[in-house]
């Protein structure tokens, strides 16, 4: 009878709960790795997406706590010097562990941002659906599309620096692949419903 009074499913206080544990932590890990970045773009990057995260996570404490709509509405992640993707693959060194901190550089602290900021949409992507609240579902699932811009920041970063590289298949595999589905034709022919 409480939850409802509140507008909150169990279930929804669980996956809150975990969402919010893991901005946390993604925050906690943003200013861990700020330590050991060198490139002054990557740390441009860093920042902006930390403080875009950190009110993130203020709207949806403030939207949890509450049950209803944030003070202020979620804002747009704009990506400022948005460039186009290179393609093909150059000659590279074969990766492998670190043996030491000393070995920690910007093209795998960039590496990390991406993993854990891919891991968070997947996260609210499979969160929101469940909550039951529609101010907090709505808070949570907008950020969906946010994290997926940061997420391709961070690539485009990567990949600028051939950190992680595009290879291309041969023109008429990409043409046999793109031609392999067409839109449906016509209204399909549904059963009868018993």
């Amino acid at each position: 009878m409480g939850g409802q009074q509140l507008g909150h499913g169990a279930h929804e206080m669980f996956d809150v709960h975990e969402v919010l544990s893991c901005q946390i932590n993604l925050l906690d890990q943003f200013i861990m790795f700020r330590t050991f970045v060198q490139d002054q773009e990557l740390l441009s990057i860093l920042d902006r997406q930390y403080n875009f995260m950190l009110d993130q996570y203020n709207l949806t404490c403030q939207c949890f706590k509450t049950g209803q709509k944030p003070s202020q509405e979620t804002a747009t992640y704009l990506i400022p010097n948005m460039t186009q993707p290179v393609y093909g693959l150059q000659p590279a060194p074969p990766k492998k562990p670190n043996s030491s901190l000393a070995d920690v550089k910007d093209a795998g602290v960039s590496g990390y941002m991406l993993g854990l900021i891919k891991s968070h949409a997947s996260l609210l992507a499979m969160s929101s659906p469940e909550v039951t609240n529609p101010a907090l579902r709505r808070v949570l699932a907008s950020q969906v599309q946010h994290f997926i811009e940061m997420g391709y920041e961070l690539f485009l970063y990567q990949n600028k620096h051939a950190y992680y590289q595009v290879p291309q298949l041969q023109v008429s595999v990409i043409q046999q692949m793109l031609d392999a589905y067409v839109p449906a034709a016509g209204s399909p022919q549904m059963p009868v419903n018993n």
